[in-house]
């Protein structure tokens, strides 16, 4: 739910640069200002060791919470989950130690991996924050079971905890197992001052059955068209661009919004790493 603020932070300071006049930026679909640097990270990656290990480790590309189905039920609630306002109901936590699990994916692969005790998944959630005066949110109960997470190796079933709070139908998904640090991108990313038109994307909303086409939420200002995506396709990734259309001149206020777009491949996603143009690395995938 805590998701890469500064992400949002460059491209706000991108687009208000663009959306006040200052030298706008051309389309980047169907244009070539965005193919020296997408192919930049695409020959970066290829082959690379950080490529390797990406593709042989437990590297999660997912928000490792699920909230209840029905949440929210009101603003306090929110706003309780929000700064990690909790509290827990005596009993609610099993007291075993950590065991042993497994991460599976679905072409049958798998790794070993510790699981957390129930303790210390709740301490992830619970920051103790009761300044805001709204009510704690109760766990009444921790059990162990499994969540779908998506990983640099495609989705994956781990162990999680399910804390059931007061009130909710459905539980809090912890998932109970670490992931490790991601390797080094072998390419640095680009800056707000160098960005050339290049904004980076906030996470890939959803891939296609058929994996030809590709949802992506991006970020663009008040004094534009919209966000746009370009794309480079080779044997080993999809690397995207992100932009906006139709910058205008004049004054413009300072806003961040963010709209989908859709992506079309030439051939069938597969096993190809997407990669972001902008910061060189992976890109988040959706919960």
């Amino acid at each position: 739910m805590r998701r890469l603020i500064w992400l949002g932070v460059m491209c706000l300071l991108t687009v208000g640069s663009v959306g006040c006049g200052t030298e706008p930026p051309a389309d980047l679909v169907g244009t070539d200002r965005s193919t020296p640097r997408m192919r930049q990270v695409a020959e970066a990656w290829k082959g690379s060791e950080a490529a390797r290990v990406w593709r042989t480790g437990f590297y999660l590309l997912d928000d490792p919470e699920r909230l209840p189905e029905d949440a929210f039920h009101n603003g306090a609630d929110k706003l309780a989950y929000g700064n990690g306002n909790f509290r827990l109901r005596a009993g609610a936590l099993p007291g075993a130690a950590a065991r042993h699990g497994r991460i599976r994916w679905t072409n049958g692969d798998s790794l070993p991996a510790t699981v957390m005790t129930a303790r210390q998944a709740y301490d992830t959630l619970d920051r103790g924050d009761r300044g805001d005066g709204a009510d704690p949110l109760t766990v009444t109960k921790a059990a162990l079971g499994e969540m779908t997470v998506n990983t640099s190796r495609g989705p994956a079933r781990v162990p999680a905890w399910l804390l059931t709070l007061d009130g909710y139908d459905t539980p809090v998904r912890l998932m109970a197992v670490a992931s490790p640090k991601p390797p080094r991108a072998p390419v640095p990313s680009l800056s707000p001052q160098t960005v050339h038109g290049v904004q980076p994307l906030d996470e890939i909303r959803e891939v296609s059955g058929d994996g030809r086409t590709l949802t992506v939420r991006a970020s663009h200002g008040a004094c534009d068209d919209g966000p746009a995506v370009d794309v480079l396709e080779t044997g080993d990734s999809v690397v995207l661009a992100g932009g906006i259309r139709g910058a205008k001149d004049g004054p413009c206020t300072m806003q961040l919004l963010h709209a989908s777009v859709t992506v079309h491949l030439d051939r069938p996603l597969g096993d190809r790493l997407i990669l972001d143009a902008f910061t060189g690395k992976p890109v988040t995938m959706a919960a």
